[in-house]
């Protein structure tokens, strides 16, 4: 009688066995998102949008339609930034629906007024100036001397981190800006070269005050700062414009419609800038922003030329070249993948 066949060992491996041996199926990996959907804005970029698209966008027709109510019916700068200010006025509701301090906590009220002298400072210069010198002229020395100063009180007060691509993006929009305004200033008339210089004057005045008001507002922490300064701004200037109105220029009440569609037009965009290059400033760095509210001049010079009819030289259309280059590069290394700590992330997690 046949012998049936010994068992195997237990615990031992036969040659099919080995043969026949997988590892344990591992997970698939997770499928790859669409390329468009990898990228996501920086914090510091969504900032810089905003002042491009909110603040540097609409306060390039301030300055024309400054002019356009000046010529029209002689409206004063003083007059013009006071109805502004009656607008921010308005903020009060917000505050007082939010309960909070209406002119801010003790601890920061001193430094939340200053900010808002500093602006009516700022503002009542470029809207001088605006009067006196063309306005894309005016424009740009306001931003050029924002920048310059803002890069300064960056690196003297904060000690915040800027790229290369930074630095080359401030340079170069500083040498646009000398390529428009650098052959106007060496060829003035010498019959009003006195008026263009003071209103020259002016124009980096009210660019220093500007790059001071945005330092100041980024140091600014607690709740509800933005509409707590835009309040306080409408105070200040209320109460320093209405005598200064009246003592340093003659105010007119204007009649006719035009000057009363620029008057609400500048104090709307005026608002929105102002809004606009506040919150952005709490996202970037201060230069950067006012950087990239040069956009004002490239907007002021195409609504000087196709508006107001004045001349365009090709110095301005060389410099407004370089600005925008100059804005290309500072948003764009600000926009961020995460692409690379995705797959990273995927190679530890699926590729051991």
């Amino acid at each position: 009688m046949a012998s049936e066949p010994r068992p195997a060992n237990k615990g031992a491996w036969t040659v099919a066995d080995l043969l026949h041996f997988s590892p344990p199926c591992s997970p698939p990996p997770p499928p790859r998102r669409p390329a468009w959907t990898r990228y996501r804005l920086s914090e510091s970029m969504k900032g810089l949008l905003v002042a491009l698209l909110g603040g540097g966008v609409p306060a390039g027709f301030v300055a024309p339609f400054s002019r356009m109510a000046n010529e029209a019916s002689g409206i004063p700068s003083l007059e013009i930034l006071l109805f502004r200010c009656v607008l921010h006025l308005l903020f009060i509701c917000h505050i007082r629906w939010k309960k909070a301090p209406f002119f801010g906590p003790p601890e920061a009220r001193q430094r939340a007024l200053l900010h808002a002298s500093v602006n009516v400072i700022s503002i009542g210069c470029a809207y001088s100036s605006f009067m006196v010198v063309p306005s894309g002229n005016a424009a740009t020395v306001r931003k050029g001397s924002s920048t310059i100063s803002s890069v300064l009180l960056a690196l003297c007060i904060e000690n915040s981190h800027l790229t290369g691509y930074d630095w080359f993006g401030l340079v170069g929009s500083i040498l646009g800006l000398l390529i428009m305004v650098v052959p106007d200033v060496l060829n003035l008339d010498k019959s009003t070269r006195l008026d263009d210089t003071f209103g020259y004057l002016l124009a980096c005045l009210g660019g220093i005050a500007l790059a001071f008001g945005l330092v100041i507002f980024r140091a600014l922490d607690f709740p509800a700062k933005l509409v707590t300064v835009a309040f306080l701004f409408g105070v200040v200037g209320s109460l320093v414009c209405s005598p200064m109105m009246f003592l340093l220029q003659e105010p007119v009440m204007p009649l006719d419609p035009l000057t009363w569609t620029c008057v609400v037009t500048i104090s709307f965009l005026a608002l929105l800038s102002f809004l606009c290059a506040s919150y952005a400033v709490t996202k970037a760095h201060p230069a950067l922003v006012c950087a990239v509210l040069h956009s004002e001049v490239v907007v002021t010079l195409a609504v000087q030329y196709y508006v107001l009819r004045e001349a365009v030289t090709p110095f301005d259309i060389m410099g407004a070249g370089v600005i925008l280059g100059s804005i290309v590069i500072i948003t764009a290394q600000n926009i961020s993948c995460d692409a690379a700590e995705e797959d990273d992330t995927a190679v530890g997690r699926f590729g051991r």
